[in-house]
């Protein structure tokens, strides 16, 4: 269940857009990337959950991201809730480390999954996840979807793209491992499909605001 907004509210400073009550969505430039990504924060009744989180780069200040932690502080010290980073996929790694040591978090992310610090909790999809997330399987074995029920939002990690011409689209088959093509991953993607999605929060490219479940649909049939 989502509580009230103010937790998340400090981080209105750092861009983060509310898009339903104590759910909010911010972007930073991925040096790696080299472009700007999004990161999700939910205020639930049990967690301050960040899915994908990356530290904002220089604030208006030049401090360094300091404006970030400090932004942050403030949100997990009004919600009183634990901290924990769900990652959709290793790739995303981000600032998750850094997150969960700063406030002795928790650090949730698919089984078998294996980055630069301890995973805390590995899960498989449809076991139970903080704040009433549920992980969803995709054909690329190592990643997942988080649902997130009450705001009727996807969250995608790679395997669902932005821009370049259309809304929503799925990733490149250059991603997918061998053996999995296209038409497997929009197969795998299908009971996201059959969710009430009204939002889908995509890392890479503009979020879906709007007839999620519509809009992913068409990108699942493009790939058929």
């Amino acid at each position: 269940m989502i509580v009230r907004d103010t937790p998340l509210s400090v981080l209105a400073d750092l861009g983060a857009v509310e898009l339903r009550p104590g759910l909010r969505r911010w972007t930073a430039f991925h040096p790696s990337w080299r472009e700007e990504v999004g990161s999700v924060a939910v205020a639930a009744d049990e967690a301050l959950v960040l899915v994908d989180p990356l530290a904002t780069g220089l604030d208006r200040d030049g401090d360094g991201g300091t404006c970030f932690w400090r932004a942050l502080d403030r949100a997990v010290e009004r919600h009183g809730r634990p901290v924990v980073v769900l990652l959709t996929v290793f790739w995303h790694r981000r600032s998750a480390c850094e997150i969960v040591d700063r406030y002795e978090g928790q650090l949730w992310a698919a089984a078998g999954t294996e980055i630069s610090c301890e995973i805390t909790h590995p899960f498989s999809p449809g076991d139970r996840l903080p704040g009433g997330v549920v992980a969803l399987a995709t054909a690329r074995g190592d990643e997942v979807l988080y649902w997130l029920p009450r705001a009727k939002a996807l969250a995608a990690g790679d395997v669902l793209l932005g821009g370049k011409g259309k809304p929503l689209r799925l990733c490149p088959q250059s991603w997918l491992p061998k053996g999995v093509d296209r038409r497997a991953l929009a197969r795998s993607l299908q009971p996201a499909a059959g969710l009430p999605v009204e939002l889908v929060l995509v890392s890479h490219g503009a979020p879906i605001l709007e007839s999620g479940a519509a809009v992913l649909a068409a990108a699942l049939a493009d790939a058929q």
